[in-house]
């Protein structure tokens, strides 16, 4: 999007509305491509999962994605618990030299990795109290999602379908109740397959979306990712435009009725 409309989180703004994952990628280089082709400006990186400096004997993900043209948005993935997950950003901020940008998940199961809610909210209050600014990971409950608002975090984040499930948006209705509701900007979270999927939240008005397994587990990772750029630019626009209302079993012309040319015969 254009400097005018950027995606303002936690007092500074971005001029994507997409963020991107940095796993399940080939290799670094090839991240940085699609991190490229994507036009993200917030990157996301699983702090259990990805070196950035905790292993000096292995290649560190700073070395592709540098921290002056990207903003690394170090994330809990793999915690069970409110406890893992405090303890994955504390280290993250001391790796980052006292990042406080966070994304937060704290899952309830293996299987499907459903977000455990109790634990989210009692890590949520804890990270936002030692002055982390918290986006979080959660299910597309308004109430819930109100819960953390009001708890401070700076942005959140309701899953569209299961975490790589690529089943896109499953119930929009209860997205754009959290959307009505909340002050702070909604990105979806989770289960975007493609970019029409991306488009629809857009259209939906969530502010941006945030993906990995959607670019970095297509045939094309760095096609798709330009695909994704363009899909949240599209639904951006119509949702600034906005749509016709749907109208059921009522049809209107494309061009007026009145002041049809006529066409007579003569015998």
């Amino acid at each position: 999007m254009t400097d005018t409309d950027g995606l303002t989180i936690a007092g500074k703004t971005y001029r994507s509305r997409l963020l991107v994952g940095t796993g399940k990628y080939r290799d670094f280089a090839q991240t940085r491509e699609a991190l490229d082709a994507s036009g993200a400006d917030i990157v996301t990186v699983a702090i259990r999962r990805t070196n950035i400096g905790q292993d000096a004997n292995q290649e560190s993900l700073l070395d592709y994605v540098p921290t002056d043209r990207f903003t690394l948005l170090p994330n809990t993935a793999g915690c069970y618990s409110a406890d893992d997950a405090v303890r994955t950003l504390r280290l993250a901020r001391e790796l980052l030299d006292d990042h406080r940008l966070v994304k937060l998940e704290v899952l309830g199961d293996p299987n499907n990795l459903f977000p455990n809610m109790p634990e989210t909210l009692k890590a949520a209050k804890t990270l936002v109290d030692e002055g982390f600014d918290v986006m979080v990971y959660c299910t597309d409950d308004p109430i819930q999602a109100r819960m953390l608002e009001d708890i401070g975090c700076c942005a959140i984040m309701p899953l569209a379908s299961l975490i790589g499930s690529g089943m896109g948006i499953l119930n929009p209705w209860n997205l754009g109740l959290i959307i009505e509701q909340t002050k702070v900007p909604v990105l979806v979270d989770a289960g975007v397959g493609t970019a029409s999927d991306a488009a629809i939240a857009m259209e939906l008005g969530c502010d941006g979306v945030l993906m990995n397994t959607a670019i970095a587990g297509a045939k094309d990772p760095v096609l798709m990712a330009s695909a994704m750029k363009n899909a949240v630019i599209a639904g951006r626009q119509a949702h600034l435009a906005g749509r016709i209302p749907r109208q059921i079993y009522v049809g209107s012309p494309s061009s007026p009725m009145a002041g049809l040319i006529t066409t007579s015969h003569s015998k």
